[in-house]
């Protein structure tokens, strides 16, 4: 029997009201890795044929939680960013995307300017998942026709987030991207 969204979304209920945290977010990212094996899934909400945008797949009324697919035409370099209070997992659905996580070295906590240095770097490959927790900066540079799922915590256009600029050092609250 193949694994579907429906049976995604029961178990992430049932793992997240179990343990929000880091060990149940874990437990969702490897559930999402499971999602992404199955043909079917990905052949119905991120073919090369599906449409173009950021599409909620659900979002739970009692937990906040949020499951997105992002299907993009064309390639996209993201400067680096938080997802202010909220945690993320990204999971490769087509293409790839080239991540890059951030560490904020500046000490003084100035919210208009910070400084960044690369902490890591790795490719995300179809079936593959990644957690990026609260607060934690990150970049993604993907291809056309990259298409990957992506869970929150929540609604991320609820909350504030932060951008960083590599070259100036300015920080700026990111503008919601309402998903449809």
């Amino acid at each position: 029997m193949a694994y579907d969204l429906q049976q995604f979304i029961v178990e992430c209920k049932s793992i997240l009201r179990a343990d929000s945290g880091p060990g149940g977010r874990e437990a969702v990212r490897a559930k999402l890795e499971q999602l992404l094996k199955e043909p079917d899934f990905v052949e119905r909400y991120c073919a090369d044929d599906a449409p173009i945008g950021v599409h909620v797949l659900f979002e739970d009324p009692e937990l906040g939680f949020q499951i997105l697919a992002h299907v993009y035409a064309k390639a996209r370099v993201s400067p680096p960013h938080d997802h202010g209070a909220s945690w993320a997992i990204y999971g490769q659905a087509a293409r790839y995307t080239d991540v890059t996580e951030w560490e904020r070295v500046d000490r003084d906590g100035d919210p208009k300017h910070g400084q960044l240095v690369a902490k890591s770097t790795y490719r995300l490959m179809p079936g593959h998942a990644a957690i990026y927790q609260d607060g934690m900066i990150h970049s993604i540079d993907y291809p056309d026709l990259a298409r990957f799922v992506r869970v929150t915590g929540t609604n991320l256009d609820k909350i504030s987030r932060r951008s960083f600029n590599l070259e100036s050092g300015e920080v700026t609250q990111m503008q919601p991207v309402t998903a449809s």
